[in-house]
């Protein structure tokens, strides 16, 4: 969900878990820092990779850009978590680009700074950090979503390493699942696949609800639940694969026995059997849905 009781949940579990003090918890590293290695792409592909800079209509947004070192490849737009672009995200990208895809990672708050967006050792149960953490998502729309989503793959769309004649694919994390779904509304023609995990808002009772704008993707979807967002919204779950269904869109929505932000490997609930399964089912629509 990525909002107030979301990062609650995360201190909860890892007070109980790790018999950690709330103190030492707090200086634990979310969303930057030590991150755990992932593990090695079978036959990984050779990368090239650089620091960019994308125009968009609303200025210009620093990003990451790897891909194998050659050939042309299916592109890839990746929107981070709340705490935005950073080496986890990089790491998670190269990861990508290693299995044979052109990566785009974006910093999804340009409009209000450059990456890094949250401090090296953000405290989240700090309140002043909570709140500025809260505060960034709260520039962040649909709207922008849909602008952003036309001038990244549009740069993604120039690049030499990018296959145009294969579909693209968009994945989010916490408040991005909803961004992936907004991507894929405003190209239907573009992107093939969608990935969202632990994503946030994704059906709500609001107008511009992401589930609202399943009908007008020709995507598939991956959907990754929490098991404690689902406790919170279990019928969320329904909502989604019910819009799926009267759309006719193929989509997978479970729920993962694991917490909020688990699949980001500097995660303070990173679990890393969960987020390799959930890594796997993306692969699997990746192959299916991009060619």
């Amino acid at each position: 969900m990525c909002d107030d009781h979301a990062f609650d949940d995360m201190i909860e579990h890892n007070l109980r878990q790790g018999g950690m003090s709330r103190r030492e918890l707090g200086s634990l590293t979310l969303g930057a820092g030590i991150a755990f290695a992932l593990p090695r792409v079978a036959g990984a592909a050779d990368t090239t990779e650089s620091d960019v800079e994308i125009k968009t209509p609303d200025g210009t947004t620093d990003a990451y850009f790897v891909h194998p070192a050659a050939g042309r490849h299916a592109a890839v737009l990746v929107w981070p978590d709340i705490f935005g672009l950073r080496p986890a995200f990089r790491q998670m990208g190269k990861r990508l680009a290693e299995s044979g895809y052109a990566v785009l990672v974006v910093n999804p708050f340009y409009r209000t700074k450059k990456a890094p967006t949250a401090p090296e050792k953000a405290n989240f149960d700090d309140p002043e950090t909570r709140k500025m953490l809260m505060g960034l998502a709260g520039t962040l729309s649909l709207a922008t979503a849909r602008t952003d989503a036309q001038a990244f793959l549009g740069w993604l769309d120039q690049q030499a390493a990018t296959d145009t004649k294969r579909k693209a694919g968009t994945t989010g994390y916490c408040m991005s699942g909803r961004m992936a779904f907004a991507t894929a509304a405003a190209l239907p023609d573009r992107i093939g696949a969608v990935a969202s995990f632990h994503g946030g808002g994704l059906a709500t009772d609001q107008p511009e609800s992401p589930h609202f704008l399943i009908a007008k993707t020709k995507a598939r979807f991956l959907v990754a639940i929490a098991e404690n967002d689902d406790q919170k919204e279990p019928k969320t779950k329904d909502i989604l694969r019910d819009a799926f269904a009267k759309a006719g869109r193929a989509a997978e929505v479970e729920v993962y026995p694991a917490m909020h932000g688990w699949c980001p490997p500097d995660s303070a609930v990173y679990d890393a059997a969960q987020a390799e399964k959930a890594w796997g089912r993306m692969m699997e629509l990746f192959k299916v849905a991009l060619g």
